[in-house]
């Protein structure tokens, strides 16, 4: 008898992906991407996980970080106690690549290529002060602004090519990586290229800082080598997230302390417990999916979500090359040739904090996610941000985002998180350094 209880006992998690697979044919036609993998609360839809990501108070991280900015407010260092961010420097390393790369030319035959002058601008703006980085017509974006300041600098050939095609004379200049508007950056990587021997970087500086005061300001001018690329010579890059929380919002968003992790790990374990300790008693299973049931057709949504259980969500992607094309946006989910773009993940952590420079009393409580990699997709942090937010109030496995890379349609991770709460730190061309980052490691 008890034999034959235990070969039909079934685990609570087991129940449930029963229960999922067999109700899949019933949901076939709704609109909404239909998960399989089990969870302790029902998910949000992709309008529900919108509405609870945007109805915030914004304008405090927007604040927040003009004034980081205009350097008047601490940096992000202040949100976690600390008196300095160390900024990656890789000065020494761009001046070596110059000697090696001319010692095998003269001066005197240094002519076209050989003779162009590089230089890298690191910049920060304001993201609420630009319709993004992308040059388009109409529109105030911050690689339109520096390129009209750069026209002065052009060589003389390019002026006249400019005209006869009937174009505006401006500079040109390439990127680490284009952000969209609303997205703030501190340590923004740029390069100008000229033939024009007359140009010393404090040209440049002064140019770009008299466009716009305030809102878009220069932090060095460098001559590099002739071969550097913002983008293709970049090892990592270093985003920032911010997401504020509402004054009404606390409880398990609050959860600080090593204590309250566990309890987190022991509620999810509590039904697997009841089923070791009464091992025949099946009515224990059917209980649990009769919950499940009941939750999910009575359109049980959760409210609240764990910072902890984003941190562990989050943990998950460290040291790994995946495939991130499902938590990408407005591009195609796979190449026409070759293997989809991997990213390799150095950093990502989530932690609870203040704003410092916040009207609100001790500080507006705020969740803040750090993720470092060799590169990101397009819109790829605000989508992770959003779907991790998402996965830990359902309360879904740790290795819940690691699965999302297997679905079949982007509508498995949630939309976008808004751009306000998004900060590209900086950008680093040296091996990355894990004393850099800003939420440290357990």
């Amino acid at each position: 008898m008890i034999a034959s209880c235990r070969a039909s006992l079934v685990s609570p998690r087991e129940g449930i992906r029963r229960f999922a697979m067999e109700n899949k044919a019933r949901n076939k036609g709704y609109v909404h991407y239909d998960h399989t993998d089990p969870c302790r609360y029902e998910r949000w839809t992709a309008r529900e996980s919108y509405e609870f990501m945007h109805t915030r108070p914004w304008q405090e991280v927007v604040d927040f970080y003009s004034n980081s900015v205009n350097g008047r407010a601490s940096i992000l260092s202040a949100l976690f106690g600390i008196e300095t961010h160390r900024v990656h420097n890789d000065a020494e390393i761009l001046e070596v690549s110059d000697k090696t790369e001319l010692e095998s030319v003269s001066a005197e035959d240094r002519t076209g290529r050989w003779a162009r002058l590089t230089f890298k601008i690191v910049l920060s703006y304001h993201g609420g002060s630009f319709d993004g980085w992308q040059k388009q017509p109409g529109l105030n974006t911050v690689q339109g602004v520096i390129e009209r300041s750069l026209f002065k600098f052009v060589d003389e050939r390019k002026v006249q090519l400019l005209k006869d095609k009937g174009l505006p004379v401006e500079g040109s200049v390439v990127v680490a990586g284009r952000t969209d508007k609303g997205v703030t950056a501190l340590q923004q990587v740029c390069a100008f290229s000229t033939w024009r021997k007359d140009i010393k970087p404090r040209d440049i500086e002064e140019a770009i800082n008299g466009a716009v005061p305030r809102n878009l300001i220069v932090r060095s001018v460098s001559e590099v080598s002739r071969s550097f690329h913002p983008n293709f010579s970049a090892k990592w890059r270093h985003y920032f997230y911010i997401l504020p929380f509402n004054d009404w919002e606390g409880g398990e968003q609050g959860s600080e302390s090593g204590q309250d992790a566990e309890n987190f790990r022991c509620n999810e374990n509590t039904d697997e417990q009841r089923i070791r300790c009464d091992e025949c008693n099946v009515d224990t299973v059917e209980d649990l999916i009769n919950d499940y049931k009941d939750d999910h057709e009575n359109g049980k949504k959760p409210q609240t979500f764990s910072i902890i259980r984003v941190n562990q969500l989050l943990q998950q992607l460290e040291g790994k090359l995946l495939s991130y094309k499902m938590f990408a946006r407005d591009t195609k989910a796979s190449r026409n040739v070759g293997p989809p773009t991997q990213c390799f993940v150095y950093h990502a952590r989530a932690a609870v904090a203040r704003l410092p420079c916040s009207d609100h009393g001790e500080g507006r409580k705020v969740m803040c996610v750090e993720l470092v990699a060799n590169r990101f997709l397009r819109k790829m942090v605000r989508v992770l941000v959003a779907t991790s937010v998402r996965e830990a109030a359902a309360g879904a496995d740790e290795d819940a985002l690691i699965k999302l890379m297997d679905a079949t349609c982007r509508r498995a991770t949630a939309p976008p998180a808004p751009p306000e709460g998004l900060c590209l730190v900086d950008v680093g061309y040296a091996e990355f350094d894990s004393q850099y980052c800003l939420i440290p490691k357990d």
